[in-house]
């Protein structure tokens, strides 16, 4: 995904309904369960960096990834006033490229969807196995084909909120299960508030085959050890809008 330049700043307003700290807890529990309870981890497409002081509290030594130079620069203030400890390091997720090796990795919210190109997305699992210790813990999600086709889809969804009215509209193609999104954000004009200013964001998700998935996971020595909804971290089913993947890596990879 390429940008976010106005949507960085007003984020975290639009993502409120996100219980960041619950769902920091439970991949933690998920993590430590299988071997990863300490070490440095990786927050792959870490926004504005909000997951990623709750890892930090958690006692992991943070890597904070995204390709959004704005959205870091949130993250840089949200951790000088936190007070917590992290890297921040801008690289697309394909590009990975770290200096070291990683205990465990997590990315959240669909952020793998933007990867639009089926060898984009199977190059960024590829680069988290290369820089991942064996043994090592990968969690993420993804949103669903359903959700794409059924919820997504075509439709518009509009957010009235203090700090920002925004107009989500979408245009899913079936033939490449993508969906364009484009966000009209109306925030009040600091100088003059009864004046609005208008800015638009356009970016797009591609839904993936649960099955693809796996087999890109399991070709770069990912063991994937469950996938369960991850709204309800029950089983899925055929109404599940993301799929929360767990894989252990093992062996080291070479190419």
């Amino acid at each position: 995904m390429a940008g976010y330049e106005s949507f960085a700043a007003l984020y975290d307003a639009l993502t409120d309904n996100v219980d960041y700290d619950a769902m920091g807890a439970y991949l933690c529990d998920l993590l430590a369960a299988h071997g990863a309870g300490e070490g440095i981890l990786l927050d792959l497409a870490c926004g504005t960096g909000t997951l990623s002081a709750v890892f930090a509290a958690k006692g992991y030594d943070v890597i904070g990834v995204d390709a959004s130079e704005e959205m870091l620069a949130e993250a840089q203030e949200k951790r000088i006033e936190a007070g917590f400890d992290a890297l921040f390091l801008c690289q697309k997720m394909e590009e990975l490229d770290l200096f070291g090796t990683i205990d465990a990795a997590v990315c959240t919210l669909d952020s793998l969807n933007h990867l639009t190109n089926p060898d984009a997305f199977c190059e960024a699992l590829r680069r988290v196995a290369l820089f991942m210790n064996d043994g090592g813990v990968f969690v993420f999600d993804v949103n669903t084909p359903y959700k794409h086709a059924a919820v997504l889809g075509n439709n518009t969804f509009v957010y009235d909120l203090d700090e920002v009215y925004c107009v989500w509209q979408n245009s899913f193609d079936e033939d490449t299960q993508t969906t364009r999104i484009s966000l009209d954000l109306f925030t009040a004009d600091a100088a003059e508030p009864d004046v609005y200013v208008r800015e638009t964001e356009e970016f797009s998700e591609r839904a993936y085959d649960l099955d693809f998935v796996c087999d890109a996971l399991e070709k770069v020595r990912f063991e994937v050890l469950s996938v369960q909804d991850a709204d309800t971290h029950g089983a899925l089913t055929q109404t599940s809008e993301r799929a929360l993947f767990l894989c252990k890596k093992h062996g080291t990879q070479l190419l």
